[in-house]
């Protein structure tokens, strides 16, 4: 274990969130002590991070960045940059801010190297700028280079400020954090860390499989209820759990197109209604496919066409609603604001296994295959 001096020596050399990083996994003494053993300057910029939320564009913005006013010319810039030796050693944007210190434009390096030197900052910067408040949650901040191109953004308070910026290399660790999340919680694994206290796993996951084993009780009482009806014809039991494996895992599929599509804002209120038709369609294509080679298939191993017909149906039927809930269950979960790749595994699964079981012994019954 470092000692607190150590840890701060490292962290002084370090960008701002990259020095907030480290600190902030720490416990709240060890973090005081490492404050108290860095300079003023990187000791009340650290500190200043760790005031705002978890995960907001506070925490993981710079401080160290380059901002000109506007009446300056190119020439004034360039002598600028080459002789402030407190500027960030490395960057390829500038922000150029009015009295008040808000940001009014940006240029981009390649633009200032090409310019005459009488030529006024104003006119060579871009006035269009994606400006991110400094409470914006980061997944929301990724969501928004990914959607403008960019490669870095202004940061702003309250007041409109300029007080920091995050370069695209600080959300692509973000990105990769948040897909792990969305599978981890998808599975009901809860952080998934492979180094989190056994207590913690155990209580993440047990949680689900509890939650699990209510619905699949559902399943199980539909079965129960056609008890007599299996009991008249074995090959009954033995294709159940085809229906229900087939319809479980093209709810899945619905699913995690639906769980990215809400993460990534692409399935809005606006196209809701849109998308569940495109989702609906392509689960009557898959169904279909799938009625047909199950139904050829059971047919011709049993030597029992009526059988064939029934599974086919039954699987097409299943497919669709599987289709159905993959979609409808996480936007739901969305719209109570509830986390959908939380809690819709659980629930589409229950809806496929018993809507699966339900249709395909409903239809051997409703058939004369067998009685009630």
């Amino acid at each position: 274990m470092l000692e607190p001096g150590q840890i701060a020596d490292l962290t002084e050399q370090l960008d701002t969130d990259d020095a907030v990083a480290i600190i902030e996994d720490l416990e709240e003494h060890e973090q005081k002590a490492v404050l108290a053993e860095m300079e003023p300057e990187e000791r009340a910029a650290v500190e200043s991070a760790l005031t705002y939320e978890e995960e907001t564009a506070g925490r993981i913005m710079q401080r160290d960045m380059v901002a000109v006013p506007e009446h300056m010319n190119i020439g004034d810039l360039i002598d600028y940059l080459r002789k402030n030796d407190d500027l960030p050693t490395e960057f390829w944007e500038i922000y150029v801010v009015d009295p008040a210190h808000r940001p009014v434009g940006t240029c981009q390096l390649s633009w200032i190297l090409r310019a005459a030197r009488d030529i006024a900052v104003s006119d060579v910067m871009k006035r269009e700028q994606t400006l991110i408040p400094v409470d914006m949650d980061q997944e929301e901040v990724a969501l928004r280079f990914q959607k403008y191109n960019l490669i870095s953004a202004a940061v702003v308070n309250e007041d409109g400020r300029l007080i920091g910026m995050i370069t695209v290399d600080d959300i692509l660790h973000i990105v990769e954090d948040e897909a792990s999340e969305d599978v981890l919680l998808l599975s009901g694994a809860g952080e998934g860390d492979i180094n989190e206290p056994i207590r913690d796993s155990y209580k993440a996951r047990v949680r689900w499989l509890v939650a699990n084993l209510a619905t699949a009780l559902v399943a199980s009482f539909v079965i129960s209820i056609f008890g007599g009806a299996i009991e008249q014809m074995v090959a009954l039991a033995i294709l159940m759990p085809i229906v229900a494996s087939i319809g479980g895992n093209a709810g899945t599929q619905t699913m995690a197109v639906s769980v990215r599509a809400l993460a990534m804002n692409e399935l809005t209120r606006s196209n809701t209604r849109r998308i569940i038709g495109r989702e609906f369609r392509i689960a009557l294509l898959n169904g279909g496919t799938i009625a047909v080679l199950v139904g050829i298939g059971t047919a011709l191993v049993f030597s029992n066409p009526m059988l064939g017909g029934v599974i086919a149906v039954a699987m097409l039927i299943n497919i669709v609603i599987a289709g159905f809930a993959g979609i409808f269950v996480p936007v739901m979960l969305d719209r109570m604001d509830q986390d959908p790749a939380l809690a819709s595994s659980v629930f589409v699964t229950m809806i496929t296994d018993t809507m699966g079981f339900l249709a395909f012994l409903s239809l051997a019954v409703g058939s004369g295959l067998v009685s009630f």
